[in-house]
């Protein structure tokens, strides 16, 4: 009889010669369990997409309860279903009052598309800025912006008129002028291994973009929903920006993303042409209503107020001369050594001792820790001795 395993080979699209393959079964908490039941901690939360843990029962019961009421109606933006109402409204009450209207899709990538879309029909323009180092996805647009040649360089042509600046340079924020349209911006670089933006950078985009009429846009899809130890990365930063995209941690496991802006920069998608950006599938009931389940959950658990202590507790444990350095905001960390084969080699140690983990696109020589925000204090212990003595067992 063909095992998974080789189904898995011969008939899923690979994205790698060499995928982990391990064959789970079912997940819980801050675990996933294989075949023979052995567990794994996931402390890189499916990359940064189960925040309240896995299966949470506050999920899996508003998944349930909605499959059963109706699923796909209609394509979205056609019929009022209570899901994504309650949805857009819980979220724009963690947001300041002018970021009030939500566009609901897929997918972390489809919501930069929809946010690129809105930035060229709103401001007329076409010139997109974003930094070096970024990652905004996959599709051809969000690759477009991606800071990082070595994803793009097989798929060119891809858009035009795409300009990238390196983050955290104050003095290069002059290339924003005004045939600018947008600058994407994540607040934390995600896959470049956690760089968050400083104060003053933030502060100065902000004020050339208002001072340009250009879009910003806040890429939140790893940072958002209480990664960092506010709902919204950009809270630390005393700015609004004018478009925000959301994903990953959103769902509670579930398939979902968005764009979010101001009803009076969104009202550009009703008209010439009218279906100005439109999907199928955006905004699913289902997902939604697991999205609103994932958001009660942080909220009425207090799961934020924990964060900045976690994250404490990482660096206090994760001590030895070997680590270069820790780079975090809340539960985003990256931990660096001195070459990707060092950190390669305590991966596999790690996951062979059930804890998974892996490291950046941009940024091979750094161990990502992302858990998800539910994991306890002992739970941190457990996983910081295992990755402690893959540190001592690969020296």
């Amino acid at each position: 009889m063909i095992s998974n395993r080789q189904l898995f080979l011969e008939h899923v699209g690979q994205t790698s010669d060499f995928p982990l393959s391990l064959e789970l079964e079912r997940a819980e908490g801050i675990y996933m369990f294989d075949k023979n039941d052995k567990p794994y901690i996931d402390l890189i939360s499916g990359i940064g997409v189960s925040n309240v843990g896995h299966c949470h029962p506050n999920v899996v019961k508003a998944v349930q309860e909605q499959a059963a009421k109706y699923m796909h109606l209609m394509v979205y933006g056609e019929f009022v279903q209570q899901p994504q109402v309650q949805l857009a409204e819980a979220i724009s009450t963690t947001l300041p009052d002018k970021l009030s209207v939500v566009f609901f899709v897929n997918s972390g990538s489809e919501a930069v598309e929809g946010a690129l879309k809105l930035a060229k029909r709103y401001t007329g323009r076409s010139e997109i800025i974003s930094f070096n180092k970024a990652y905004h996805g996959s599709t051809h647009g969000a690759l477009s912006v991606t800071g990082d040649e070595s994803l793009k360089q097989a798929y060119r042509p891809l858009l035009p008129q795409i300009n990238h600046l390196d983050f955290n340079e104050i003095g290069q924020l002059s290339g924003i002028t005004q045939k600018t349209a947008a600058v994407i911006i994540e607040p934390i670089q995600g896959e470049a291994g956690v760089r968050p933006a400083s104060p003053s950078f933030m502060a100065a985009l902000r004020e050339k973009c208002t001072e340009t009429g250009t879009l910003l846009i806040c890429d939140e899809i790893q940072s958002g929903f209480g990664r960092t130890g506010t709902f919204w990365a950009f809270e630390d930063y005393d700015i609004t920006p004018d478009i925000i995209v959301s994903a990953k941690g959103m769902g509670g496991g579930m398939p979902l993303g968005a764009f979010i802006s101001s009803a009076e920069i969104m009202q550009v998608l009703r008209n010439n042409p009218i279906l100005g950006h439109i999907t199928t599938f955006g905004g699913h009931p289902v997902n939604c209503a697991a999205s609103l389940a994932c958001l009660r959950t942080i909220q009425e658990d207090n799961l934020i107020i924990e964060v900045k202590k976690k994250e404490a507790l990482f660096h206090k444990l994760l001590v030895h001369p070997s680590i270069l350095e820790i780079r975090s905001k809340g539960l985003m960390i990256a931990v660096q050594f001195d070459s990707f084969e060092r950190a390669k080699a305590i991966i596999d140690h790690a996951i062979e001792h059930g804890v998974v983990t892996d490291w950046f696109l941009f940024c091979d020589d750094s161990i990502r820790i992302a858990p998800p925000l539910i994991i306890t204090d002992k739970e941190i212990q457990q996983s910081c001795a295992i990755l402690m003595n893959g540190i001592n067992a690969t020296q």
